[in-house]
């Protein structure tokens, strides 16, 4: 009996040892699902490292991995207020000097139009027109520009380029408006360069758009200058009257110009006009006017102490006797 029970004890023993077969297995799968987690929070973790390198990059280089930061921004800008500042004074080598510091692959269309104005000023005509050239490519609207490269073809004697520029400039200003220019300057620009290629008529519109336009003031050489396309016409009435015009306006600014060497000019040129209004009063027949006109001149020449243009216009008096 005894051998029988011991018999039986040992089943259940059994029984156990195969209840926990199926708890090893499902601590295995347990095991590969926290693998396959980290897994994907590394991929993840990864991936945001690489597309957050990529942002900063994409943020500090442009195609030309040229570093691109609001510091470099700012120290541009401050070269170019600097060069501002040095060409107000007239130290045009340092402000070139600036501006070169200040130019590089990131370089805006006025930083461009400003070192071409400095290469203007001291005659370097050819690095200018390249700077003109750029800041146009940079910025097709910069009227600046074309008005400024049309006065270097103007300087150059490329007249047909410069009128070209003008056109631009005029376009350009109607769309995108600069605080530097102004069309009724444009108009008079453009109308001096008809007037020189001898497109009389268009000098003549451009002169009287000009003196249309309310913005700024009027340049007593406009008056002057429609009255050369107006004598060129053999329209002698209308030249006379803008000559009239001119010294008009010439008496009425004198009043408030400081440099005596200015007044003197503006002075000098009243007389001229005097002159060229008495010539075409002679053509008409008005040799009253002519001689009013005369004498207008000579107290001038007498007031400047010319003693050449005063013995000149004497002359020119005495053979109206």
């Amino acid at each position: 009996m005894k051998k029988t029970k011991n018999t039986r004890k040992t089943k259940p023993t059994m029984v156990k040892t195969a209840v926990k077969t199926p708890a090893v297995e499902n601590n295995n799968s347990w095991s590969w699902t926290i693998y396959v987690y980290w897994f994907i929070i590394l991929f993840f973790i990864a991936a945001t490292f690489y597309i957050l390198g990529r942002s900063h990059e994409f943020f500090h280089h442009t195609q030309n991995n040229v570093v691109v930061t609001e510091e470099a921004l700012k120290q541009s800008e401050d070269y170019m207020n600097s060069a501002k500042e040095k060409l107000a004074a007239g130290n045009i080598e340092e402000a070139i000097q600036d501006l070169n510091s200040a130019i590089d692959e990131s370089a805006s269309s006025d930083i461009y139009t400003l070192r071409g104005e400095a290469y203007m000023q001291i005659g370097e005509y050819q690095k200018a027109l390249a700077d003109f050239d750029s800041a146009i490519e940079k910025d097709g609207m910069n009227a600046v520009a074309f008005y400024d490269r049309s006065l270097v073809n103007t300087r150059l004697e490329n007249y047909e380029a410069a009128l070209a520029d003008i056109n631009n400039a005029l376009a350009a200003q109607s769309m995108k408006p600069s605080d530097i220019l102004s069309m009724r300057n444009l108009y008079a620009k453009r109308g001096q360069l008809n007037l020189w290629l001898k497109n009389w008529q268009g000098a003549i519109a451009d002169y009287t758009n000009s003196l249309a336009r309310a913005e700024g003031s009027v340049s007593a050489s406009v008056y002057a200058e429609r009255a050369e396309a107006y004598t060129a016409m053999g329209e002698y009435q209308s030249a006379i009257d803008d000559y009239t015009s001119a010294v008009r306006v010439i008496s009425e600014q004198i009043q408030g110009v400081s440099s005596q060497g200015e007044r003197e000019s503006q002075s000098s040129n009243a007389m001229g006009y005097f002159e060229k209004s008495a010539a075409l009063n002679l053509k008409l027949g008005n040799d009253v006017a002519a001689r009013n006109d005369l004498e207008s001149a000579f107290a001038i020449a007498v007031a400047l102490n010319d003693e050449e243009s005063s013995a000149r216009i004497q002359n020119l008096i005495n053979g109206l006797n």
